[in-house]
C-alpha cells in the first residue's frame, strides 16, 4: 500500500466510539500518572494509534477498556522511565482539575506519590474500579492491589497532613 493511500482510509467507527467512551477516562489516568496535560494528551493520542495499528479483536466492552487502561499505563511508565533519565517538569506547572484549594493540596500530593500507588488510587477512588477489577486490568494479584491501596492511603495521609501544618 503506497503512502498516499494510508492517509485516506477512514478511521474505523470502532476507534471512533473507544475515543468517545474512553477518552476522558484514559486521560485522567494519564493526566494523574504523568503530571503534565501536554503529556497526558500525547500518551491517550499514543494509546489509541496503537488501538488502532494493532486493531486487537475484544470479548467484550470491558475487555476492550481494560486493554486501553493497561497500554495507557505502560506507556506512561516509559515516559516517566524517559523523565527520570532526562527530568525536566516540577509539580509547579500543574494545572489541577478542580477549582478550590483543598482539591488542589489532596491533587499535589497525590502526584508526588510513586506510580505504583498512584495508579490504583487513580483507578479505585477516581474511576470507581473495584479492586478485583484493578488486579485483572494491571495484571496484578488481589493482595498486591488491596496492599498498594493500604500505602497509598497511608503516605496520602501522611503527606496530605505533613503540608497542613
Amino acid at each position: 500500500m503506497q503512502e498516499n493511500d494510508r492517509q485516506k482510509e477512514p478511521v474505523s467507527a470502532d476507534a471512533r466510539e473507544a475515543v468517545e467512551r474512553y477518552g476522558d477516562m484514559l486521560f485522567r489516568l494519564c493526566f494523574v500518572l504523568l503530571r503534565n496535560r501536554q503529556d497526558a494528551e500525547d500518551a491517550v493520542q499514543d494509546c489509541f494509534m496503537r488501538y488502532l495499528s494493532k486493531a486487537p479483536h475484544f470479548e467484550s466492552g470491558e475487555h476492550e477498556k481494560a486493554w486501553l487502561l493497561r497500554v495507557a499505563s505502560n506507556h506512561c511508565k516509559n515516559v516517566l522511565r524517559f523523565r527520570y533519565a532526562h527530568p525536566s517538569v516540577s509539580i509547579e506547572e500543574i494545572q489541577p482539575f478542580s477549582e478550590t484549594e483543598s482539591d488542589r493540596e489532596i491533587l499535589t500530593v497525590l502526584l508526588a506519590l510513586p506510580c505504583n500507588y498512584k495508579t490504583v488510587l487513580q483507578l479505585y477512588y477516581i474511576e470507581g474500579y473495584k479492586t478485583a477489577e484493578i488486579a485483572s486490568v494491571l495484571h496484578l494479584s488481589l493482595s498486591t492491589v488491596k496492599k498498594r491501596l493500604e500505602k497509598g492511603r497511608k503516605l496520602l495521609k501522611e503527606k496530605y497532613d505533613l503540608e497542613d501544618m
